[in-house]
C-alpha cells in the first residue's frame, strides 16, 4: 500500500471505475474534506461521477437503485455534497446489504457490482479521513481543518486529542473550555487507553504492551484489510496457504467490510493482545478440516521443530477466544 493513500480497489472492481479510483488516487495529495481550494468532493465530481455513470450504463436499470443518485439525475459527487461524506458511507453501506440479500443472485455481473460498490464505498471512507494537506496550527484551533478520525497508533481508537475535537464540534464548547483543555496535552498520536503515561506520570503498562506489539499489529491489520478486498477467496497474502484460509474463514463469518477502518484496527490489536499466533490459525484451520488433535500436532511444528503433542495442541486451542474460532 502506499503511504498516502488507503484506497483498497476489490480485486472484481469494474475497470472502468478501477481506473478513475487509481487517477482519483494519482491526484487526491492536496485536496481534503476542509480544503476550499482543493475540495476532495470537487475532485469526485471529476473523476469518479463520469467512470461511474459509464459503468452504470453497462447494467440492468434495477441495477441503479442501489447506488445513491443513479437514475435520479444526480451525480454520486452531489448526493455526498447533500448528505456529507460519512452519511453517504453508511447509506451505500445499506443498500449494498439489501442488494445482496434481495437482489444477488451469485452472477458475475452481481460479483462486479458489489466489488465495485465496496471500493467506491472504501473511497469514500478515506476521502472522509484524510489529513489536509497542510495541517492547521493548534493556535487558534479551526475546527474544519481537523481529521475527525485520527486513528491511535495501537488500535482502532480516536487519538485524545482528534476524540476532543469531535467533542467539539458536535457539542459546541465554548472557547474558554476549549482553551483550558487545550492545555492538557492531549495526545495526537495515542488513544487514551494506549497514552504513553499515567495521570500520575507512570508508565502506562498498556502503552508498553501494545508498543512491543507493534510490528505483529500492523502485519494482522494488512492481511485483515487484503482479505476485506477480496472476500471471495483466501487473499490474506501472508506466504500460508493455512493462514491465508483462516483469514478467508474469519472474514466469511464476520460483516466487516473494507471500510470498516476503526473496527478492522481494533480486531488486529484483540488478535495481538490474545495472542492469536500463526500457529493457533493453523491449528484451527486444520481442525475445521476434519483432522484430530493428534493429526494435527503431527502437521505443525513447535518451537524445536519437533511435532507437537496432542496435549500441547489441546492446551493451545483452549487458550483461543471464541470470536476468533472459525
Amino acid at each position: 500500500m502506499k503511504n498516502e493513500s488507503s484506497i483498497v480497489i476489490w480485486e472484481d472492481c469494474a475497470p472502468v471505475v478501477k481506473e478513475a479510483i487509481q487517477r482519483f488516487e494519482e491526484r487526491w495529495h492536496p485536496y481534503s474534506a476542509s480544503s476550499r481550494r482543493y475540495p476532495i468532493v470537487r475532485l469526485i465530481e471529476e473523476v469518479i461521477d463520469p467512470a461511474l455513470a459509464t459503468y452504470m450504463d453497462t447494467l440492468p436499470e434495477s441495477y441503479a437503485g442501489y447506488v445513491p443518485g443513479a437514475g435520479t439525475g444526480l451525480g454520486f459527487s452531489a448526493i455526498i455534497r447533500m448528505v456529507g461524506l460519512e452519511a453517504m458511507v453508511r447509506m451505500q453501506r445499506q443498500l449494498l446489504r439489501q442488494f445482496i440479500k434481495t437482489v444477488e443472485q451469485k452472477t458475475t455481473t452481481d460479483e462486479y457490482f458489489i466489488a465495485t460498490l465496496e471500493s467506491l464505498t472504501g473511497l469514500v471512507w478515506d476521502c472522509a479521513c484524510k489529513r489536509p494537506k497542510r495541517s492547521s496550527s493548534t493556535k487558534g484551533v479551526n475546527l474544519n481543518a481537523q481529521r475527525k478520525h485520527d486513528f491511535c497508533e495501537l488500535c482502532g481508537n480516536q487519538t485524545e486529542f482528534a476524540a476532543f475535537m469531535t467533542t467539539v464540534a458536535d457539542q459546541h464548547i465554548n472557547d474558554i473550555e476549549l482553551e483550558d483543555r487545550k492545555k492538557l496535552e492531549l495526545s495526537h498520536q495515542y488513544c487514551e487507553e494506549h497514552r504513553p503515561k499515567l495521570p500520575d506520570g507512570e508508565w502506562n503498562p498498556t502503552y508498553r504492551q501494545a508498543k512491543r506489539s507493534l510490528t505483529q499489529f500492523n502485519i494482522e491489520l494488512t492481511r485483515l484489510t487484503h482479505q476485506c478486498a477480496n472476500r471471495s477467496k483466501p487473499h490474506a497474502m501472508s506466504g500460508d496457504e493455512l493462514i491465508d484460509s483462516y483469514f478467508f474463514q474469519l472474514m466469511l463469518r464476520l460483516t466487516l467490510q473494507s471500510a470498516d477502518k476503526a473496527e478492522l484496527r481494533n480486531l488486529a490489536r484483540r488478535m495481538v493482545d490474545s495472542k492469536l499466533s500463526d500457529t493457533k490459525k493453523k491449528m484451527l484451520v486444520l481442525k475445521r478440516s476434519g483432522f484430530s488433535q493428534a493429526e494435527i500436532g503431527k502437521r505443525i511444528l513447535n518451537a524445536k521443530q519437533q511435532p507437537m503433542t496432542r496435549q500441547a495442541v489441546s492446551k493451545a486451542l483452549a487458550t483461543i477466544r471464541k470470536e476468533f474460532l472459525v
